[in-house]
């Protein structure tokens, strides 16, 4: 008697939740659908949608959690796995030979002021190197979509900002493990050996895929979408999980296997990955909102507003570096709107060194990319001549 009891009471605690679950992705469609008639980035409406169903919101979820939880992790995961698949090892090295010093002039003015900003904000060198990262890396998801919703995904202007893009994603890869050790107060020992497993292994996977492709990869995509679909996926998930034991970053891991899957194999599996990436990525924006308070945002506005007017100033200084050669005067400000948003990987940044810091990293990163997100969406409209309207 008590077993069935038992069973119906958790019966009837999953149905609610499912319940809860579909009034939430109910919710992040129509603001999905808002947000195309506004003709703006979904992700600042997610992220608002987030802090309103969270700590001190107006609707706080209790049943789902749980699952929005790791449905953020994996949507972490998916956004770097997809954005592998988008490249080849062999245009990210020509990237890196073309588009080094812009890249470097790009870090320099946008992660050293980051961090001397943090750093007089009294937040320490931890959280120095974090707002550094923070600030340093434009949102690839949101610049993508951009591109796309301009028109202008194959113009020079695109292309350009496209390769610092890159660069910014190839710095990352080294950059996460640094920080988690920094976080993580490892030894100097300790650090360095982190830092050379994350070179080694970047590098190590450069050099298998630069004109590779995986042994059977195509006769089994051939057989059919479902068997590579979930072998990909699960491989990832247990690459990203290993890694993350080991010490090195998960997401970073699945952008490296992204790398590894190259030509019609990538192609096949971008747009079947495209539509389980927009779900859980998502939910990853929802998720990080959800684990904020609002009266906590609106107490460090300030900061964010701060990093904010710097880090835009600092992404148009690197898109007149790569338009200024253009005879169309808005193109090196289209690019440097492209750049300006902040995004996914900032926020996966903050979450890694909130628990090593007594600031409210991750409220004044919510701050930033929902300040510069929508910046960047207005930008380019403004920016579109009346030919293209």
């Amino acid at each position: 008697m008590a077993i069935q009891v038992l069973s119906a009471a958790t019966s009837a605690t999953t149905s609610f939740a499912l319940v809860e679950l579909g009034l939430v992705f109910v919710g992040l469609g129509v603001l999905s659908w808002i947000a195309l008639k506004l003709r703006i980035s979904a992700v600042p409406l997610f992220l608002l949608a987030g802090l309103s169903l969270g700590k001190g919101g107006i609707a706080p979820l209790a049943l789902s959690e749980d699952f929005l939880n790791l449905g953020a992790e994996i949507g972490a995961l998916l956004l770097l796995l997809v954005m592998g698949f988008e490249y080849s090892a062999q245009e990210l090295v020509t990237t890196l030979r073309s588009k080094w010093t812009i890249g470097l002039v790009d870090l320099a003015t946008n992660a050293i002021p980051a961090a001397a900003i943090a750093f007089l904000l009294g937040y320490g060198w931890v959280g120095a190197i974090a707002f550094a990262g923070i600030m340093f890396v434009s949102s690839s998801g949101i610049a993508s979509q951009l591109i796309r919703e301009s028109g202008w995904s194959r113009s020079n202007i695109a292309k350009r900002a496209s390769s610092i893009l890159v660069f910014e994603d190839i710095v990352l890869a080294p950059y996460l493990p640094v920080l988690a050790a920094v976080t993580l107060g490892l030894s100097a020992l300790g650090g360095l050996i982190s830092v050379g497993l994350a070179l080694v292994v970047t590098l190590g996977v450069f050099l298998i895929a630069m004109g590779r492709e995986i042994p059977g990869l195509k006769t089994l995509a051939k057989s059919g979408p479902g068997p590579l679909l979930l072998l990909t996926f699960g491989v990832a998930l247990a690459i990203s999980g290993a890694a993350n034991i080991a010490g090195f970053s998960g997401v970073i891991a699945a952008f490296l296997f992204g790398l590894l899957l190259t030509g019609e194999v990538a192609e096949s599996l971008r747009s079947r990955f495209a539509p389980l990436r927009d779900v859980f990525s998502a939910v990853f924006f929802l998720f990080f909102g959800l684990s904020i308070s609002a009266a906590d945002v609106f107490q460090v506005l300030p900061a964010a507003v701060l990093f904010t007017i710097f880090g835009i100033v600092g992404k148009f200084f690197v898109g007149w570096l790569l338009g200024r050669d253009f005879q169309d005067p808005l193109a090196w400000r289209r690019i440097g709107a492209f750049l300006a948003s902040r995004g996914e990987f900032s926020m996966i940044i903050a979450a890694t060194v909130a628990s090593a810091l007594s600031v409210n990293v991750r409220e004044i990163t919510l701050g930033i990319v929902v300040l510069t997100s929508l910046f960047s969406t207005l930008a380019i409209r403004a920016l579109r001549s009346r030919l293209e309207v």
